[in-house]
């Protein structure tokens, strides 16, 4: 690590690639001779619309999007989107949700407020420790779409398999796992992520959705900016948009492109996470908080023997030169954030740290 960096194992806004922080930092003052800053351009200008440009060509060739889908770079962050998908998607009034977390249970609360949401399928009983089976899932006729958090940022699971859908379309939060790994996107009618976790900065979100979807016939209440068709007709500068977090992922997308694409990433990820759930594993003092097949590679919760211990570690942690290892406040615990700019060296010193703390507290 350069300039006396953390490793930050925050679950969002989380760590760049220290490569990518260089280029906009050597950029910040003066892009490339058009004396301003990024965050100082016109969105309506020719050097802009070139970083808006390449932006959406890199995701499309580093996910594979096929040329029937639009990508959408949209403001708002994920919350927001727990709104707009069934504000623009509910066309019969119902839709299927797997609860398996937090951030499901956010995205059926907001969804109730515009149709009927039937729970398909639910890990509450065992406190979001897993995944539920999701092969023959009681889908209504009329369902107007089946949604996933396919990665659970607080609760620490994710999707190995996809949900049988049975013809429905498909819709899944990729927030937390956004470019971690390889993805079909075919299977899915509507992506979407925000990018603060493993892409860019806070403040952004990216929609990828199928153009079949992009509805005119929505409600009277349904406001113009909230329509995906209003930012897909206008290649999501419908408005000044995110301009600073459109820059600043079309520089990570490079960097990924350059470094072996998404395949590349998910080897490196299994690698980094194999570190951390080893350890835990064959801890005697630390336990991890998931069942083992649903386990994501982006964020590990654990716990200590109490939650005053929880706390002695969190202090100890940052004291040793790492951050943000406290669980969210609605679980408690701990939680690692290894997202694709996590150096592997970073969850190996993670681990010695762990290692050294149980020694001397057992």
């Amino acid at each position: 690590m350069k300039y006396g960096r953390t490793y930050n194992f925050s679950a969002g806004p989380a760590m760049m690639p220290e490569e990518v922080l260089e280029e906009i930092a050597a950029e910040m003052l003066n892009y490339r001779g058009s004396g301003m800053c990024v965050m100082e351009m016109s969105h309506r200008s020719k050097a802009f619309q070139q970083i808006r440009d390449e932006a959406e060509a890199d995701l499309r060739t580093l996910m594979g999007i096929p040329d029937n889908y639009k990508v959408l770079f949209l403001q708002g962050g994920g919350t927001l989107e727990f709104a707009m998908v069934p504000m623009n998607l509910m066309k019969n009034g119902v839709a299927c949700y797997v609860e398996t977390g937090a951030w499901s249970k956010k995205a059926i609360a907001e969804a109730k407020k515009y149709g009927e949401v039937i729970i398909a399928a639910s890990s509450a009983d065992k406190n979001f420790s897993y995944i539920p089976d999701c092969s023959d899932l009681d889908i209504p006729e009329n369902a107007d779409y089946v949604y996933i958090c396919e990665n659970e940022t607080i609760n620490g699971t994710t999707y190995r398999t996809l949900p049988n859908t049975k013809g429905h379309v498909l819709v899944a939060d990729q927030s937390s796992m956004f470019l971690s790994r390889p993805c079909d996107v075919s299977r899915y009618g509507l992506i979407w992520a925000g990018v603060q976790k493993n892409v860019g900065p806070a403040g952004m979100s990216v929609a990828i959705i199928r153009e079949d979807l992009l509805r005119e016939d929505l409600p009277a209440f349904v406001p113009t900016y909230l329509r995906y068709k209003t930012h897909a007709d206008a290649d999501s500068l419908y408005n000044t948009p995110n301009c600073w977090a459109i820059y600043c992922c079309g520089k990570v997308f490079k960097y990924l492109l350059k470094n072996g694409g998404l395949a590349a990433m998910a080897a490196r990820n299994e690698e980094k996470a194999a570190v951390l759930y080893g350890f835990l594993d064959q801890s005697r003092f630390f336990t991890g908080a998931v069942r083992r097949e649903d386990r994501s590679l982006m964020n590990v919760p654990f716990v200590s023997p109490s939650k005053e211990q929880d706390a002695d570690v969190v202090a100890a942690s940052k004291a040793a030169g790492f951050d943000n290892l406290k669980g969210h406040k609605s679980v408690g615990g701990l939680r690692a954030s290894i997202y694709n700019a996590m150096p592997k060296e970073g969850v190996e010193a993670l681990v010695a740290f762990l290692k050294a703390y149980e020694a001397e507290h057992l």
